[in-house]
């Protein structure tokens, strides 16, 4: 079976972000089926091309289309981005002889190619839903004109609609889907997973890892993935601010980088107990995480993003890593549940940095909490377990 996969944020593992695609696309090469992945330059491959690239990474046929992303661009920067990639990448999909079309968002605008390929090749198509979108821009205010807010909810319910299957990364993305129509056997629950094997590296090289970024001593808790609005990572400085003793490091890139470092310097804790550091590329992120006391998970208060099934989150698990998060929802509900982590209170910082002491200063709590995160990872969501299960849905779209 030959899958057409477009994903315009898709990361090699040698980039730095969330590899899923990667990782789907390479066991499902590995299975005996061909994958050509569709992408952009913002990401892959490193630096910034000019031109389209074809490359074959581990048996998976890659095209990089010269569309530059940054989280740093204006609203109507990235709309064009969006805007050219789906234009690009539906030429790609109307020359590509494949037997289904596996399209994964966000951007929304992911569905355009899809349903271009799909409709005018006559062929299958699979949507898998990352966010609920337009419902995050909308509750942010990235999309306010009743105009674009039609436009984009017309988009959602044709990518649905046009799909022979949906896969949501969370119930409550699910949730969403179902409320367009679509009847629950064609959606199917995959949320991101654990590269359980790849996170199993050797504590004392994890250590050592850490020791050479890392000053100090004392409990050290992480936040590694993107500074960006929706996560406003600085809140976690004003918890490391009534934390005594503890180290507390942000490794990511994004616009929020700044407000780290501003708030982290004014509260005198840049590079005493607070260090910011450049992303890491993939391979790197499990000495981190091994490393690490507790790794965090953040974002605003917005109820739509209790749905996420952040990267950060399952990769945490994959160390495992007790996880800390400041918001509700499944994860939250997971967590309580099994004892793989704390759900700190985003309003009061004080009593989030008392909670989080108490915990991860307790060697018991620690392996506790570090044992049933490895559980979860192997027994719940193992990535060669979720990518056969989508595997699965892709060869009954086209069955």
């Amino acid at each position: 079976m030959h899958i057409l996969y477009l994903h315009q944020y898709f990361v090699g593992p040698d980039g730095s972000g969330g590899t899923r695609s990667f990782e789907m696309a390479r066991r499902w090469v590995q299975w005996g089926h061909r994958v050509t992945m569709v992408t952009s330059s913002a990401r892959f491959p490193r630096g910034k091309s000019k031109s389209v690239t074809h490359t074959r990474i581990e048996g998976i046929d890659v095209i990089a289309l010269p569309v530059a992303y940054r989280s740093e661009m204006s609203h109507a920067a990235r709309l064009e981005a969006f805007a050219s990639f789906a234009l690009q990448a539906s030429g790609v999909a109307l020359k590509t002889n494949a037997d289904v079309v596996f399209a994964s968002s966000t951007p929304l605008t992911i569905a355009i190619p899809a349903i271009v390929g799909s409709r005018l090749r006559r062929v299958p198509m699979v949507f898998e839903v990352r966010d609920l979108w337009p419902d995050l821009p909308i509750a942010v205010g990235a999309l306010r004109s009743p105009a674009a807010i039609w436009s984009a909810r017309a988009l959602e319910a044709l990518a649905y609609r046009s799909s022979t299957d949906v896969i949501a990364l969370s119930p409550g993305m699910a949730e969403g889907v179902a409320r367009c129509g679509i009847t629950p056997e064609r959606i199917h629950v995959i949320p991101n997973a654990c590269d359980v094997e790849e996170f199993a590296v050797d504590q004392e090289r994890a250590d050592a890892f850490v020791a050479e970024r890392i000053r100090g001593d004392g409990p050290l808790v992480v936040y590694a993935g993107s500074f960006g609005a929706m996560n406003d990572a600085a809140w976690l400085v004003d918890v490391a601010a009534a934390t005594e003793g503890f180290r507390f490091a942000f490794v990511g890139e994004g616009p929020g980088r700044a407000e780290i470092e501003a708030r982290a310097r004014r509260a005198g804790l840049l590079d005493r107990r607070v260090f910011v550091l450049p992303a890491l590329p993939k391979r790197e992120v499990p000495y981190l995480l091994r490393g690490a006391t507790v790794a965090t998970s953040l974002f605003l208060p917005v109820p739509a993003m209790e749905h996420n099934s952040a990267n950060k989150f399952f990769d945490a698990l994959a160390a495992g890593c007790p996880v800390a998060i400041n918001y509700g929802g499944w994860q939250a509900e997971l967590l309580e549940d099994t004892g793989a982590g704390l759900v700190l209170t985003r309003t009061d910082p004080a009593r989030a940095a008392q909670r989080l002491r108490r915990a991860a200063s307790d060697p018991r709590w620690c392996a506790r909490a570090s044992a049933a995160a490895e559980t979860l990872a192997r027994e719940r969501f193992d990535r060669d377990r979720l990518a056969r299960r989508a595997l699965d849905v892709v060869e009954g779209a086209v069955a």
